[in-house]
């Protein structure tokens, strides 16, 4: 398994028949022939998309004290697509035979062993820039850190740098990987404490795995899974090629465009700001130059003016905004959407849809691509889990599902459907939650849809758990309305014991006589026997519990207060 992978912004340069890939600040990777000649083009294409990315938009610079303008439309409108498409996270499903076990499994893959939210936007961020994004799933197994923690086992799923993948497909199948290399450069110290750059390489087949430093084998090793655990997801998919396009490769130009002609605008402003004096029929030496100054005693033909702005700045300043609107169309995103002021509206979701039309149409197309690169990325998690941990095909009712009973207490590691996700992409665009509601409410009171159902339109993951959750809150207000009941009751029983007054909502049973019209049934010395609304007779209730409860209510009622008193602090006075 390979560490950490660092970040890039590749370039590339080339010298004679001797071609040096820049593809990290840490280093160079020398590519062979048969790898240039194979994996040249889109190399080029990364170094530059990722220069434009990080705002490299220039290739040479100005002399000090010169404006050199870069608007970084191409970072901007990569983040914002990034953002749209993977902020509101994914949610991933199962077949139904095993959503007791396998979303558990990679809700813990995912959210307990990796950080979610991050590798969504380093995969977005890879492949919206660069076209093609690259990942590897590898198990780290459990260790014991330099304090004595014993540290569990996880999967770890590591975004790739693009410029470090070799991949190679089968020469009829371009689904099918038979072979991949990583390779990149490092910084480590030696032996000898000296600081060097390393060259690791790492070459994964479906059978084995071979690891090199600086060309040396330092080790090789069979391929537990039996497949290669790399995943490439290509942004745009281009028929015919493996390679995918980014969102940026459009507007690369038109940025550089912009830059320039803003440049020329502010050499113009810059210029004029400090106007030039034109003096024609006398002697600039002769005449006292700063402010507050009279020139007298001229030549009568003398002139003296300053060279004024004959530019009109519309024309530029419309071509402008004709560069960044068409940057905005080709990219789909709207114009507001980069922080232009617009009126507050409560405007709603079909309008939104519609507004964001275009933006919707470029979501739909990278949903489809990395909803498939993501359903390999699970499989490669459930087949890494299957095989360093084969306890995790067990049901565990503590940290998984609910489990129904034409539902297995393990997972078949033959069924292909043990392998089965789908992906479920929330709405990127902002909901009424209320008019959502209604409409639940409105299909639910039709008998349309049901609880889960409900749950699941609004964007619940576990909507089996919710309802469990929801049941067993409903159990434990149940019971607590039981015990305030009862509570209720033996305190009001107190009250008839003591004063003979009937708790209020409570009625007083008519006298019982006897043949001769004498009362019976009456205690001596106490009140008569009062029924509440419910059928529950008070006088009944002679417990134990009566009695503390009556000195209680006694103590309450009649018993001795103490005082308040505030503890002094030293923030009052």
């Amino acid at each position: 398994m390979s560490g950490a992978i660092s970040f890039a912004s590749p370039s590339m340069r080339a010298s004679g028949s001797d071609l040096t890939v820049s593809i990290s600040p840490l280093g160079l990777v020398e590519l062979a022939d048969e790898e240039f000649e194979v994996h040249g083009p889109r190399l080029n294409r990364y170094s530059q998309n990722f220069a434009y990315y990080l705002g490299h938009h220039w290739g040479y610079r100005r002399e000090a004290g010169e404006a050199q303008i870069t608007f970084n439309y191409v970072k901007a409108f990569a983040d914002y697509i990034n953002n749209f498409t993977f902020g509101r996270g994914i949610h991933f499903k199962s077949v139904k035979q095993y959503e007791h076990i396998i979303p558990g499994l990679l809700k813990r893959a995912w959210e307990v062993d990796n950080r979610k939210e991050q590798l969504l936007w380093e995969m977005g961020q890879q492949g919206g820039v660069s076209g093609d994004c690259f990942i590897k799933v590898a198990y780290e197994p459990a260790y014991v850190d330099n304090l004595g923690q014993q540290q569990p086992g996880r999967v770890r799923i590591l975004p790739l740098n693009s410029s470090f993948c070799f991949p190679e497909w089968h020469p009829h199948d371009r689904e099918r990987l038979v072979r991949f290399k990583l390779k990149y450069r490092f910084w480590a110290t030696g032996e000898d404490g000296t600081r060097s750059v390393y060259t690791y390489v790492e070459v994964l087949t479906e059978d084995t795995i071979e690891e090199y430093l600086n060309d040396e084998l330092i080790d090789s090793r069979p391929n537990p899974l039996g497949v290669i655990p790399v995943v490439h997801i290509a942004n745009s998919s281009v028929s015919g090629s493996p390679w995918g396009l980014s969102d940026i490769v459009d507007i690369i130009s038109l940025n550089r465009e912009y830059n320039e002609k803003a440049t020329d605008i502010s050499d113009i402003i810059n210029y004029h700001a400090a106007p030039v004096t034109i003096i024609t029929g006398a002697k600039a030496s002769n005449l006292e130059k700063g402010p507050r100054k009279v020139w007298g005693g001229l030549p009568k033909d003398a002139q003296v003016f300053n060279l004024e702005n004959g530019v009109d700045l519309a024309g530029p300043l419309q071509y402008l905004e004709m560069i960044k609107r068409s940057m905005h169309e080709i990219t789909g995103v709207p114009e507001t959407a980069l922080g232009q002021m617009q009126p507050a509206s409560n405007t709603s979701g079909v309008a939104l849809a519609i507004m964001y039309r275009p933006m919707m149409s470029r979501y739909d197309q990278k949903k489809v691509q990395y909803s498939v690169g993501l359903q390999k990325v699970n499989e490669l998690i459930l087949k890494t889990l299957y095989t360093f941990e084969p306890e995790s095909r067990l049901y565990d009712p503590a940290t998984e599902g609910i489990m129904k009973d034409d539902q297995p207490e393990i997972i078949d590691v033959l069924d292909p459907m043990a392998y089965f996700t789908e992906c479920e992409w929330p709405a990127p665009l902002p909901v009424d939650t209320l008019i959502k509601l209604n409409e639940i409410q409105a299909k639910m009171s039709m008998g349309l849809e049901s609880m889960r159902g409900a749950l699941h339109e609004l964007g619940e993951e576990f909507p089996d758990e919710k309802v469990r959750e929801i049941f067993e809150e409903q159990i434990s207000d149940a019971k607590q309305q039981g015990a305030l009941r009862m509570l209720k009751a033996q305190i009001d029983s107190a009250i008839l014991q003591l004063t003979g007054m009937p708790p209020e909502g409570a009625e007083a049973p008519a006298p019982q006589t006897d043949a001769a019209g004498n009362p019976v049934g009456i205690q001596p010395g106490g009140p008569n026997p009062v029924t509440l609304p419910g059928g529950l007779d008070l006088g009944d209730i002679t417990a134990a519990e009566i009695q503390k409860l009556t000195t209680e209510i006694v103590t309450q009622a009649y018993g001795p207060r103490a005082g308040l008193r505030r503890d002094p602090d030293n923030s009052t006075d």
